[in-house]
């Protein structure tokens, strides 16, 4: 069992640096992460050239724990999605390249991407 589950995060290390290879975020265009676990989603838009978090936006922040009580996951990730997309515009950034880590572009991510674009982010 155990060397099933050191073979499965060999291969997702090698899918994520194949993405990574291909994204490099700046201050002007940074890099929006996306991190998906089993019950919660967050992500963060990352300046690689100075290695600094720009903003974030977590499931599992206290205002955002709140609203995203009632709802099911696809909806909360919408709601994460406006939030970053809130936080970003605040900050005069409006472009971001979208890192959707080793995950596939469908549901949850699709969902907060979709919301970060209608927040006003061009990606």
């Amino acid at each position: 069992m155990a060397n099933t589950q050191k073979v499965k995060n060999v291969r997702r290390r090698r899918k994520l640096r194949g993405v990574r290879a291909k994204l490099k975020g700046s201050a002007e265009k940074p890099r929006l992460s996306v991190f998906r676990s089993g019950k919660y989603i967050s992500c963060q838009a990352i300046d690689d050239e100075s290695g600094r978090t720009i903003a974030a936006a977590s499931q599992l922040e206290k205002d955002l724990r709140e609203q995203c009580g009632p709802l099911n996951k696809t909806e909360s990730a919408k709601l994460v999605g406006q939030t970053v997309a809130e936080r970003l515009k605040a900050q005069n950034v409006e472009r971001v390249v979208f890192d959707r880590g080793w995950y596939k572009y469908h549901g949850r991510v699709k969902a907060l991407a979709d919301a970060a674009r209608k927040g006003g982010l061009k990606f």
